[in-house]
């Protein structure tokens, strides 16, 4: 049996932390654990030999970090770290005796993809690809591992699926309320791994195996493929000035066992795990059966953050990002004007829109290039799923490829050309593709002919490898105006295919009343009868008062909309008071608000006609960016949309940046604060996005950057009399740095130290002397301002 048979149907242990246990035989802080593979290779095998001699069926390679990015600066390359860890492993593996697989390791780049960072989508999936062409020919399986966005995590499965065949494995870090950094949930990551083909998926990093049996049924949920916990020995706490990890070897294997019986296939340990941890595994949990693996049958999509599934209401699927009868919308593709096309997305979004259809096609534009750029752009301020709506193969192909989720795809039809572009398409990148009722013969006359194409679209599908469940059937609707029996025709074969087929089903709905005067009598009731016979979405406008009077009625009667809830909170005047349409203007408040750079400067540079910059800055930048980064802290806003707001802000105080040089005048500065990520510590995602907000808050930032010793803080603190310093360290080995730091700056004078990172936590941060402590970044601005207000700053 090999190993993608024996997933999900045998229970497999995975090893505990390479980490922890370098760290015992003197890997140094900073020190890249991936150079042991050839300065120390039988330091390595012997702590993969203690690992299957205590029961573990699957070893991680020594190749977490080795990537383009970290090796830069080491005497060795990527291809060098890898080849000489997968040896190591298949040494192990064969000095043990046992039957036992190689997993290559993979963990995160260490960056921010764009718009978030500066590192580009292909970009990723080239350095991840590097990785994979040099591990594939020895490793059993490919383990990406650590991920905290979602969008990363597409990259590096791409990468593994395109250059090798080896079963794919995905771990995400989660914090205690099931989001990941980048504002995912796990729903979400859900329906995009799984919608990519991973072989199995699940949690691993960030939190020990008590909080994620908490995390658990939200995965078997939603979850078709095989359950991966790979926890820590609990959350580290500084004992004798050593991070340790206080869930002893019984405790946590008596808590994977929990993890099991609640539905958990792969177990295994991550920080602080060791070979004893396993073996306690092995030994409690090593006879037990796993529970059978359930497909779920789930029609989703999903953005960045959230998923959104058909059957549970009908859906709005919002149509004005369209170019067809809009002269405005054309005008704006011609001219490249992305700010008026993301109003439009964020006009729908507000009007109640669940997934936005999106259409740049025009003959005079590169389509291609304008649809990847709109889809990237509409993802950067909402977190809607789209709807990838084009004919042209190669536009829908690099746009399914830079999705940030799990797209739906408009469209496929029964000409057997149309199948065979678009069915490997959705087979490699996943999505849920509409399939329109026509063929070589065109649109059929009858209900009958139509539900025969439909079915004709799914055995197909099927041959490919596409479930059923990823497919929506669009039955056409023809304008009534031409024949009288056409919106009948058009009703008998989607109630047939939502309940005689059993798949989902879409419409046009506007189709209905083309020629026709007064257009939305004739749509809204055609809407309504759609939905009571088995609608799952409409493509309809959601700033049509009586589309939505019509669905929000529906919902209502129809027993969607519990107590009328929605359409009580969407008539009782308070949506709509809120949610007047988009006009080409925007204010700076909402420009910020909603991430919009180019809406902010604009804004921006009018009120610079009408008053004061330094009244424009506490009147409306300061205050749209506190409105942001109080959803952040109350979690109703994630790190994308924080990130393009401070973008938005930035852009607006430019503006005024370069009014008053023109002028004469100078943007005044609060005061200067050092930021750096301490020595040994090479990742700086978190101290970036602090600055950024501190910037926008007004202070000068002096950013040391990363790997920074003790002695360049405190030197550069004191020649440059900054009062608040910040420290980033996001490895456990790297802390220690970090206490020497606030040491030395205590020592030579009087400064306020605030820390973060994911290893931190308040106990630690109090521990090693730090005056503040914050999660996030919101709390580091917070606490800068703070004492700004105070003067002691």
């Amino acid at each position: 049996m090999t190993l993608r048979e024996k997933l999900g149907k045998e229970l497999l242990i995975f090893d505990g932390a390479m980490g922890t246990m370098l760290q015992a035989r003197g890997l140094q802080a900073g020190e890249l654990p991936e150079t042991w593979n050839v300065l120390k290779p039988q330091e390595i095998k012997d702590v993969h030999l203690q690992y299957l001699n205590a029961g573990a069926d699957i070893i991680k390679t020594n190749t977490f970090g080795a990537n383009c990015f970290k090796c830069k600066g080491t005497d060795y390359t990527v291809e060098q770290l890898v080849g000489e860890g997968l040896k190591i492993a298949r040494e192990a593996i064969t000095e043990s005796g046992k039957t036992a697989y190689a997993a290559l390791d993979i963990g995160s780049l260490g960056k921010l993809l764009k718009p978030l960072g500066e590192l580009s989508f292909d970009e990723a999936c080239n350095a991840f690809g590097q990785i994979v062409r040099a591990g594939r020919d020895k490793a059993d399986l490919i383990l990406i591992e650590t991920m905290s966005d979602c969008y990363e995590t597409k990259a590096a499965v791409l990468a593994a699926k395109e250059n090798s065949d080896l079963p794919v494995i995905v771990t995400m870090t989660f914090d205690g309320d099931g989001k990941l950094l980048t504002g995912g949930d796990i729903a979400s990551a859900v329906a995009t791994l799984e919608s990519l083909g991973v072989d199995a998926m699940g949690f691993n990093c960030g939190l020990g195996p008590k909080q994620m049996l908490q995390l658990l049924p939200q995965l078997t949920a939603c979850c078709s493929v095989p359950a991966v916990i790979n926890s820590n020995a609990g959350l580290p706490v500084v004992e004798d000035g050593k991070t340790v990890f206080t869930v002893g070897a019984d405790e946590f294997a008596d808590d994977v066992k929990k993890l099991i019986e609640g539905g958990a296939v792969l177990v295994g340990g991550c920080c602080g795990t060791t070979p004893d941890h396993i073996r306690a595994v092995k030994s409690i949990c090593g006879a037990m059966s796993v529970k059978p693996v359930e497909k779920k049958n789930l029609t989703v999509v999903s953005s960045y953050n959230h998923a959104v599934y058909f059957g549970e209401k009908p859906l709005i699927i919002g149509e004005r990002i369209n170019p067809t009868g809009k002269s405005r919308f054309k005008q704006a593709l011609r001219d490249n004007d992305l700010d008026y096309i993301l109003k439009e997305g964020i006009s729908q979004q507000e009007k109640g829109a669940h997934i936005l259809d999106v259409n740049v096609g025009l003959p005079e534009i590169n389509e291609q290039e304008m649809l990847e750029k709109t889809v990237t752009g509409l993802q950067a301020v909402l977190d809607l799923p789209l709807q990838l709506d084009t004919t042209d193969i190669a536009a829908m192909e690099r746009a399914m490829r830079v999705y940030n989720g799990k797209p739906m795809i408009n469209s496929v039809n029964g000409k057997e050309d149309s199948m065979k572009a678009v069915f490997p398409l959705v087979k490699k990148y996943g999505g849920v593709v509409v399939c329109l009722t026509l063929d070589e013969s065109g649109i059929p006359e009858t209900a009958e002919g139509r539900v025969k194409i439909a079915e004709k679209i799914i055995r197909t599908a099927e041959s490919y490898g596409i479930e059923k469940k990823d497919l929506v059937i669009d039955a056409l609707v023809m304008t009534v105006s031409t024949g009288d029996r056409n919106g009948l025709i058009t009703l008998e074969a989607l109630n047939r295919a939502r309940h005689e087929l059993g798949v989902h089903t879409v419409l046009g709905v506007s189709n209905i009343s083309f020629g026709l005067p007064q257009r939305d009598n004739i749509t809204s009731t055609f809407f309504t009868l759609a939905m009571s016979k088995g609608l799952s979405a409409g493509i309809v406008n959601p700033n049509s008062a009586a589309l939505m009077s019509a669905y929000y009625s529906y919902c209502a009667l129809s027993g969607n909309d519990k107590q009328c809830l929605a359409y009580i909170e969407k008539f009782s005047g308070a949506v709509e008071q809120k949610a007047q349409p988009q006009t080409d203007e925007m204010s700076l408040f909402d420009s910020i608000v909603k991430g919009m750079s180019e809406s902010a400067a604009k804004a921006t540079a009018k009120l610079l006609r009408e008053k004061d910059s330094l009244a424009i800055i506490n009147e409306d930048l300061i205050p749209a960016l506190d409105k942001v980064g109080k959803g952040f802290e109350e979690k109703t806003v994630f790190l994308p949309q924080l990130l393009m707001s401070a973008d938005a802000a930035k852009a607006g105080f430019d503006e005024i940046k370069r009014y008053l040089e023109a002028s004469g005048g100078k943007k005044e500065s609060k005061s200067k604060v050092i930021l750096a990520t301490v020595k040994g510590d090479i990742h700086d995602i978190g101290k970036n996005i602090v600055k950024v907000l501190l910037e926008n808050y007004g202070f000068d930032v002096l950013d040391l950057g990363k790997d920074v010793a003790p002695e360049t803080i405190v030197e550069t603190a004191v020649k440059e009399n900054v009062k608040l310093v910040g420290l980033s360290a996001l490895m456990t080995t790297t802390v220690v740095n970090m206490e020497e730091t606030i040491k030395q700056l205590r020592a030579a004078g009087n400064f306020k130290i605030m820390v973060g990172g994911a290893v931190l936590t308040q106990e630690y941060a109090d521990m090693i002397g730090a005056d503040f402590y914050s999660p996030d970044a919101m709390g580091s601005v917070r606490y800068a301002n703070e004492l700004f207000d105070k003067g002691e700053i």
